[in-house]
């Protein structure tokens, strides 16, 4: 864990900037979130060992747009007169940047307990380095290089199999 929130830390440019500016409401909100984001995965990964995948996903994104609802009404939204270009737009963005990855994120913390899917799931600063880099010309620097390198390194560590472990086939039966 030491190794994926180092790395973390080096992608994410905090070390190496020189001087480092707190926020106290920042570092509260990010206690929230992070006590928030444990939690999820601790009780996600319980709930879906009960529940189909995608009977929590629909459950999860019902709560959410029903809070969404009650923050910004659809007549609100349907005030701005949004052009059909836009409408697909905010789909395919929904579909792409929500759907896809909580079936995916469920999926992984069925078969992971949820330890290992949070060191996993640090591979997402990785990859927004690393699509910023590819599609908007960013550079990575030394020290975020060395950064992606410590969080896949704890992934490979952390997704070994220990001493205790059964060891799991890739495929199943043969009949």
């Amino acid at each position: 864990m030491a190794l994926a929130i180092t790395g973390i830390a080096l992608v994410s440019g905090i070390c190496g900037q020189g001087r480092l500016q707190l926020n106290s409401v920042g570092i509260i909100a990010a206690l929230i979130a992070a006590f928030s984001f444990a939690f999820y995965n601790v009780g996600g990964h319980y709930i879906l060992l009960r529940y189909d995948r995608w009977t929590v996903l629909l459950y999860t994104t019902m709560a959410a747009s029903l809070f969404w609802i009650a923050i910004n009404p659809p007549t609100r939204i349907l005030a701005a007169h949004y052009s059909f270009a836009a409408w697909m737009f905010l789909f395919l963005f929904a579909m792409l940047s929500v759907l896809v990855p909580f079936a995916c994120y469920f999926a992984g913390l069925q078969r992971l307990d949820p330890t290992k899917a949070i060191i996993v799931s640090c591979l997402e600063p990785v990859f927004s380095i690393l699509i910023a880099a590819a599609a908007l010309k960013e550079v990575i620097g030394p020290l975020q290089a060395l950064g992606v390198l410590m969080v896949l390194s704890a992934i490979v560590v952390v997704q070994r199999p220990t001493r205790g472990d059964l060891a799991i086939p890739i495929t199943g039966p043969v009949d």
